[in-house]
This record gives structure tokens, sequence and C-alpha cells, in this order.
């Protein structure tokens, strides 16, 4: 099965420090994007996946955790890709820790872009041999070429 062709360069890919909390891992994240231009208030984006984390954890289960928000001042959809060997508590539906960690931050107005993309990850995460090389990756450079080949 081929992986689908995801909008990931290096400068999207963090190698998460071991011992970061679920938060020191969303605000690496966020802090990812300061400066994008499809990405006008990085403030408004940390609010927004902090609260969306307060109603429900993003740790869908299987090591993976997709904190998303979908905002009105998002021009393009962007995707950041955190990578945890160690694993992070991320209060996971299966109280495992996660080892990938992607935000979505899109633009409120394109849903079915949003749903296409959210599906592209869960596929290429869904291989759990490339689950592992992704995870044992050490540099963002490494990271990029699992994804994107």
């Amino acid at each position: 099965m081929d992986t689908p062709n995801l909008p990931v360069r290096p400068e999207h890919i963090r190698i998460i420090p071991q011992g970061s909390t679920k938060e020191d891992t969303i605000n690496l994240l966020v802090d990812t994007l300061a400066g994008h231009p499809s990405v006008p208030d990085i403030d408004e984006v940390r609010r927004a996946v902090f609260e969306r984390e307060a109603v429900q954890s993003t740790g869908i289960g299987n090591g993976i955790a997709v904190p998303h928000v979908r905002l009105a001042s998002v021009t393009e959809p962007v995707l950041v890709f955190g990578l945890s060997r160690d694993g992070i508590d991320f209060q996971a539906l299966d109280n495992e820790p996660v080892h990938v960690v992607v935000l979505f931050v899109t633009p409120a107005s394109q849903e079915k872009a949003y749903l296409n993309l959210m599906a592209r990850v869960m596929l290429l995460l869904r291989n759990r041999s490339r689950f592992a090389m992704l995870v044992s990756c050490d540099t963002p450079e490494e990271a990029c070429t699992v994804l994107c080949r």
C-alpha cells in the first residue's frame, strides 16, 4: 500500500525531549508554527489546542495523539509531527504512552480537506512497521524520509 503524500517538511517535525509532559509537547509543536504564513496568530492556536484537550484528550490509542483545531484565521492546513521514543502520558484512550503526536491546524471552512488529511495520516500511522521506523528516527530529516516515501 502506498503512503499518502503528506505536506510535511523537516522543519515541521520535532523530536520530543525525554521527560516531556503532554503540555510541554503541545507547546513545542505549537511553537513550531511561529512565523508560518498560514498561521497568523500562534496564541490563538495554543489557546484552541489546550481548550480542545480540556474537553477530551486527543490521545486516540496505539501510541498516537492527534491534537487538532480548525480556525477561521488559518489559511491553509498545516501539520506538525512530534516523535517520542520514551512515550508521553497523553491520557490516551488506551492509557498507553503516546509516541507520535500529530498537530493539525486547519482552516475552519475546509472540513473536507481536514477530514481527508486526517484519513491520510491515520492510514500512514496504521502501518505498524512504518510507525516503529518513525518513532526510532533521530532527526527530523530521517522522519521526513519515513513519512514521505
